[in-house]
């Protein structure tokens, strides 16, 4: 009886469903009930030995597969039909049962969606300009501390730049040229300072520490003879840190 031949190892049940008719594999499952005994056994005994092997592949075995589960029920469902058919009985149930476990195990899993998680975007880079030791420099008239209107291109980059160089404090240091005296220029250095902190704190710096200086005439950015005007020298200079 075929159902003995098909309980060989694996490799004999695999040999023994290649060397079927092509006509028997062929057959849909739908079709099994019109053939002829012996057609039909040859039928139900290739989807017996396919379902056996499938059933001891590995490859099914240790993956997520449902085609595992429909390998043992194919398996099962074609040896009730084959015991069926040992007594000349066509059981519609099981041979229906058989041909529709073999196909479900045949069938190719859907892959799931494969999710793609895009790269973390690198960290922004903090430009080289953050940690100069002077950010800002805003220049004044001579014997003046009002801020002229071209200082406001200065300040704007100061103030945008706070966030991107993650500055907590800023230094305001005010000076002046060597036109008059020692204490005249300290004061007038001072006012030039205070009139940018002041400036800067109008453009919304938030939780920005400002300090405040005066160097008066002491710190020249251009020397220069006393007593000397100077516009490079009429300057607040703003670091920060």
């Amino acid at each position: 009886m075929r159902l003995s031949c098909s309980m060989l190892a694996l490799g004999a049940a695999i040999v023994g469903a290649a060397s079927l008719s092509t006509t028997a594999q062929a057959q849909d499952s739908s079709d099994l009930l019109s053939l002829g005994d012996s057609a039909l056994v040859d039928g139900l005994t290739m989807r017996y030995d396919a379902g056996l092997a499938a059933s001891l592949d590995d490859g099914y075995i240790s993956a997520d597969d449902p085609r595992y589960l429909w390998a043992l029920e194919a398996k099962v469902q074609c040896a009730i039909a084959l015991g069926f058919m040992e007594s000349s009985t066509r059981d519609a149930t099981s041979i229906g049962n058989c041909a529709n476990a073999f196909d479900r195990m045949n069938e190719v899993p859907v892959a799931p969606p494969v999710t793609v998680i895009p790269p973390p975007q690198p960290p922004t880079r903090r430009p080289d300009q953050c940690d100069d030791d002077i950010v800002g420099m805003v220049f004044f008239d001579f014997d003046s501390a009002n801020v002229r209107p071209d200082a406001g291109t200065t300040l704007d980059t100061v103030v945008e730049s706070i966030p991107v160089c993650g500055w907590t404090s800023l230094s305001v240091v005010g000076h002046t040229d060597q036109a008059g005296s020692d204490a005249y220029n300290i004061t007038l250095s001072q006012e030039r300072a205070d009139a940018i902190a002041a400036a800067l704190r109008g453009r919304n710096v938030g939780g920005v520490r400002i300090e405040v200086g005066a160097q008066g005439e002491s710190n020249p950015r251009v020397p220069l003879p006393d007593g000397t005007r100077s516009p490079q020298n009429r300057r607040v200079e703003i670091s920060a840190e």
